[in-house]
């Protein structure tokens, strides 16, 4: 019997394994998925929380729940892996060997690497952040809000433009627009990495009279006095400050031989195999490929690493097109007002990009809506 591991319980790793189980016969395979959490958080929905659009208690559900009864579910951190063994060590003092490991750790967001970001930033990439936005939004009277992205690679990365355009929706509703200057940073030399997506961006935030501050790297928060600064010399102080923190790889990654100093694993575009292992993989936030570190990147890419594996048990190739990952991503952009634009893009084509209207904006809700019965269950 093989023993296939995967590491992680979002989107990502569910997909796998319960496709997994829906392909392969128990007496063939053992399938676990090993997370650090009891809980299966859908982080889209955390965009919403500071807006008193969600309950940050209903934005997750059990992890074991959402598994097939034949995936086995263990709750704990991984601290050390050792490919050349074939094994995993864990915080609770397992060790775990694998015959096929599938990486789908995620991204975490790390304030606490920025002097003053804890003290005197908010962000909105954990439901307990996001809750304490809610607070000092809800009490906001007016002065200046600035919201930015503090460094690149980040999760979901048109979600700090989505919070600016609901922002600014949330004080015009509020009644507090007029007096409220809204500033958005980002620390390229545009809004946003995707040249397509730029003018639509450029002609919201001209519209709603949101500035644009480019070429600004975070280096600092200054609490006290109410300011930040870039790495750039600029400094702008701020009543409210949203600020997307750095994110890194999980801790065990990071620095590792196959991944890089921040845990981002050297995964082949292609493929989706670790550094030219043939029985290891990574997908989603987890990789060091220049894509969206999104919930729907692992959606595309779980089919094509559950196609790879299910062919090696079987000692079959696998069907021509499905074992090979194109860079296939889809994602919405909220612009408030009950209006939503969405991007389809891959490697080789770029997003063409449409005005926000109603009708995405009702297709963007119903997924949220929809999600938990679809996507982790692998119904699509």
């Amino acid at each position: 019997m093989k023993t296939i591991l995967i590491l992680g319980g979002g989107t990502g790793g569910t997909i796998v394994a319960n496709r997994l189980a829906h392909g392969l016969r128990p007496d063939d395979v053992s399938i676990e998925v090993v997370s650090d959490s009891p809980l299966h958080y859908y982080q889209p929905a955390q965009l919403y929380v500071p807006f008193g659009e969600e309950d940050p208690r209903k934005i997750a559900r059990s992890e074991r729940k959402l598994l097939n009864p034949k995936v086995n579910f263990r709750i704990d951190t991984i601290s050390e892996w050792i490919p050349d063994k074939q094994l995993l060590r864990t915080a609770k003092g397992e060790n775990l060997s694998y015959d096929f490991l599938v990486i789908a750790t995620g991204s975490i967001a790390c304030p606490e690497a920025v002097e003053g970001f804890v003290a005197g930033a908010d962000h909105f990439y954990t439901p307990e952040a996001a809750y304490r936005l809610y607070h000092k939004l809800s009490e906001l009277e007016g002065g200046r809000l600035v919201v930015g992205v503090g460094g690149i690679p980040y999760k979901c990365p048109v979600a700090p433009l989505e919070f600016t355009l609901l922002a600014e929706a949330f004080l015009t509703h509020k009644g507090i627009r007029s007096n409220t200057e809204i500033v958005y940073t980002f620390p390229l030399n545009e809004v946003f990495q995707i040249a397509s997506v730029v003018p639509v961006v450029r002609s919201l935030f001209e519209q709603r009279s949101i500035r644009a501050e480019t070429f600004f790297n975070l280096e600092s928060v200054d609490p006290e006095k109410k300011v930040v600064k870039s790495l750039e010399g600029t400094e702008l102080p701020f009543d409210i400050l949203v600020m997307t923190p750095p994110h890194k790889g999980a801790a065990f990654l990071r620095g590792h031989p196959m991944a890089d100093n921040d845990g981002w694993v050297n995964t082949d575009r292609n493929t989706l195999r670790v550094n030219g292992l043939p029985n290891v993989w990574a997908l989603g936030d987890t990789t060091n490929l220049p894509i969206s570190k999104a919930g729907s990147t692992a959606h595309f890419e779980a089919p094509v690493i559950v196609e790879q594996i299910m062919a090696t048990i079987r000692r079959q190739e696998p069907p021509p097109g499905k074992a090979t990952y194109n860079g296939h991503v889809t994602c919405f952009i909220d612009a408030g007002y009950g209006k939503a634009t969405i991007l389809d893009f891959d490697y080789d084509h770029p997003p063409t990009v449409y005005e926000p209207d109603e009708f995405r904006h009702l297709q963007k809700m119903a997924f949220n809506k929809l999600y938990w019965h679809l996507v982790p269950t692998a119904v699509i």
